[in-house]
C-alpha cells in the first residue's frame, strides 16, 4: 500500500473521542492547554540537544507537520472530545504518529500526551486504539511503536492496558527536559490485534 500525497487531512472518531488534524487556527486553544499543563507535561518534554538551539513556533511546527504528513511520514493529531454543552470539540490533547517506514518495514512511532484534567479517564488509550488501528487497517502497516521514560508511570498505564509488549531498554534514546534520556520500547504488531485495538480496548474497558 502507497501512503502520500493526498491522502491528508484524516480524522478519525469513536463515540465522543476525535482525532483531528492540528491546523493554524487552533493555536490559541493549542497555547492555552500547554500553559495549564506546564507543570505536568515539562518532565517529558523534548528538548534541543544542541546548547543554544531553539525547538519551532507553533506556527512553524504546524507547517512542517503537514508537509511531513503530505509526504506520508507522519500523522499529526488532536486529541478532542464531544462535550455538552459545547458545539465544537474541545482538544484534550495531542497523538503523533510519526517515523513511518515504508516499503519491507511498514512500522511508525506513536506518541502523545493529555489534558491533567482527563487523565486517567481512558481517553489516551482509547485514542491509541484507534490510530493504530487505523495505521494497520487502513494504511496497511505492521508494527506501531511507543517510547516511554521509565519513570513515566501514567504512559506505562497507557501500554499495559493495551497489551503492547515491552521490548527493553533504549540508553539515552531522546533529549528530554534538557538531557539525553534512556527509554522503554513497546511495539504492537497487526498479527496480535487481528479483530482490532480498539474493539478490544473497548471490550476490556466495558468490564472494568
Amino acid at each position: 500500500m502507497e501512503f502520500g500525497t493526498g491522502s491528508w487531512p484524516v480524522t478519525l472518531e469513536s463515540g465522543d473521542l476525535l482525532l483531528r488534524p492540528l491546523r493554524y487556527r487552533d493555536k490559541a486553544e493549542w497555547m492555552a492547554l500547554k500553559r495549564r499543563n506546564a507543570d505536568w507535561l515539562q518532565p517529558w518534554e523534548t528538548s534541543a540537544p544542541v546548547a543554544g538551539g531553539a525547538l519551532p513556533t507553533y506556527r512553524e511546527m504546524v507547517a512542517s507537520l503537514n508537509r511531513q504528513a503530505r509526504a506520508g511520514l507522519t500523522l499529526p493529531w488532536v486529541i478532542a472530545l464531544r462535550q455538552e454543552p459545547r458545539r465544537a470539540p474541545v482538544m484534550v490533547g495531542q497523538l503523533t504518529v510519526s517515523g513511518i517506514m515504508w516499503g519491507s518495514a511498514l512500522n511508525a512511532s506513536l506518541g502523545y500526551w493529555i489534558d491533567v484534567a482527563h487523565a486517567g479517564a481512558g481517553i489516551t488509550p482509547h485514542a491509541v486504539a484507534l490510530a493504530t488501528d487505523y495505521c494497520f487497517g487502513t494504511l496497511g502497516l505492521h508494527r506501531m511503536e511507543i517510547n516511554i521514560r521509565p519513570e513515566n508511570a501514567s504512559s506505562l498505564r497507557v501500554v499495559s492496558k493495551l497489551g503492547f509488549r515491552d521490548e527493553g531498554l533504549r540508553e539515552r534514546f531522546l533529549h528530554i527536559n534538557g538531557a539525553w534520556s534512556d527509554h522503554r520500547t513497546f511495539a504492537l504488531t497487526s498479527e496480535e490485534v487481528p479483530g482490532g485495538l480498539l474493539q478490544r480496548w473497548l471490550a476490556n474497558d466495558a468490564t472494568r
